[in-house]
C-alpha cells in the first residue's frame, strides 16, 4: 500500500515516479517549488563530475519498471500549476531513448494535458521531439560545459559532443522552443579559461539562447575520485583546493567563496554583455550582480500554450 501525505496542494508519497524536488534541503538552493520526474534510472552519459551517482550508481540508463502506468496514476493527484523538471539526475535523453522512446511517450502524456515541463538534458536527441515541445508548455535547458571537443569527451564520455548539443539547440530555437543553457560545472584548471568561456557564451547567444545558469564544481567523495583518475595531471591540485582548503556543505566540498566568485565571474559578465538572463546554482549568490533571471533553473522560460484540460483531484 502506498503511504501518502499532503504538502500544501501537492500529493507526495512513496512508490511514486512523480515526486517533489528535494535538493537534500540545501540552504543554498534557490530552485522554485517543482516536481521531479525521471523516466530512466542510471545514466549512460557517465559524466565524471556527476553529483547523482551516490544514489543512482554508475550504470547505464535503464527504463523504470511500469513507468508510464505509474506516471498516469500519479498525474491523477498532481497539481498542473507546479512545473515538472525532467530530469534532475538521470538524463531523459540517453542514447537508449532512441529505441525506448520513453521520454517522448512521457511528453505525449504531459503536454496535451497542459502540464508545465522543463527538460534538463545533455542529450542532442531532444531535437527529435521539437514537434511536441513546440506545442506544449515546455522549455529546455541544455548543459554545455565547454566547446572543447576533446575535453568534453574526457569529462562526459557518454554524452553527445558540444557540437551536437549546439545543433540540437538550433533546431529547438527554430521550432520556437524556449531554451536556456547550463554552463556548469566550472572546474578549476579544466574549463575555466576566460576566453573560451566568452566564446561559448557568444556562440550560445548567436543561436538564440536567452538564459544562462552557471555553477562551480562541487566535490563529493565518489565524483572527486573519478575526476582525479580521469585527470591525474591535476589530481593533487583538486585535492588541495577542495579537501584541504574547501568547505564541507551538506555532503559536498565547496571551494572558498572568493575562488567560486572568480570562476563564475567570466560566465556572468559574458552573459550580461550579450544581454542574456543569468543565474547561479547552489552558490549562495543571489544579488543582482550574480542573478537577474526570474528563476535559477529555467522554469520561468516555460510558455503557457495549453490550459490544463481537467481539474486534478486536489482541486475538486
Amino acid at each position: 500500500m502506498v503511504k501518502k501525505q499532503y504538502k500544501g496542494s501537492v500529493y507526495i508519497g512513496r512508490g511514486m515516479v512523480l515526486s517533489v524536488f528535494d535538493p537534500w534541503s540545501s540552504p543554498l538552493c534557490t530552485c522554485p517549488f517543482k516536481y521531479s520526474l525521471h523516466p530512466y534510472t542510471g545514466c549512460s552519459h557517465q559524466c565524471l563530475y556527476c553529483y547523482a551517482t551516490s544514489y543512482i550508481r554508475v550504470e547505464r540508463s535503464t527504463p523504470k519498471k511500469d513507468f508510464i502506468k505509474r506516471l498516469l496514476r500519479d498525474l491523477e493527484r498532481a497539481n498542473p500549476q507546479i512545473p515538472i523538471s525532467m530530469s534532475n539526475s538521470s538524463d531523459p535523453y540517453p542514447p537508449e531513448e532512441a529505441a525506448y522512446k520513453l521520454t517522448r511517450k512521457t511528453l505525449e502524456i504531459l503536454l496535451p494535458r497542459g502540464f508545465k515541463v522543463l527538460v534538463v538534458t545533455k542529450g542532442a536527441l531532444v531535437a527529435r521531439d521539437a514537434d511536441l515541445l513546440s506545442k506544449g508548455n515546455a522549455a529546455v535547458t541544455m548543459t554545455i560545459t565547454t566547446l572543447d571537443e576533446n575535453l568534453a569527451k574526457r569529462l562526459e564520455p557518454g554524452a553527445p559532443s558540444p557540437r551536437e548539443r549546439i545543433n540540437a539547440l538550433r533546431v529547438l530555437v527554430e521550432h520556437n522552443v524556449p531554451v536556456g543553457v547550463r554552463v556548469d560545472p566550472i572546474i578549476p584548471f579544466l574549463n575555466d579559461d576566460e576566453s573560451e568561456i566568452k566564446e561559448l557564451i557568444e556562440t550560445l547567444a548567436s543561436i538564440g539562447v536567452k538564459f544562462i545558469v552557471t555553477s562551480t564544481y562541487k566535490a563529493r567523495p565518489d565524483n572527486l575520485k573519478r575526476m582525479k583518475k580521469g585527470f591525474p595531471e591535476i589530481a593533487d591540485k583538486l585535492d588541495r583546493l577542495y579537501r584541504a582548503s574547501g568547505e564541507w556543505v551538506r555532503g559536498y566540498w565547496y571551494l572558498p567563496l572568493i575562488l567560486r566568485k572568480k570562476l563564475l565571474r567570466p560566465v556572468i559578465e559574458a552573459a550580461r554583455k550579450m544581454g542574456l538572463e543569468y543565474a547561479t546554482c547552489r552558490e549562495g549568490l543571489t544579488s543582482r550582480e550574480w542573478f537577474n533571471a526570474k528563476s535559477c533553473d529555467g522554469t520561468h522560460l516555460i510558455p503557457l500554450r495549453v490550459e490544463p484540460k481537467k481539474k486534478t483531484l486536489l482541486d475538486t
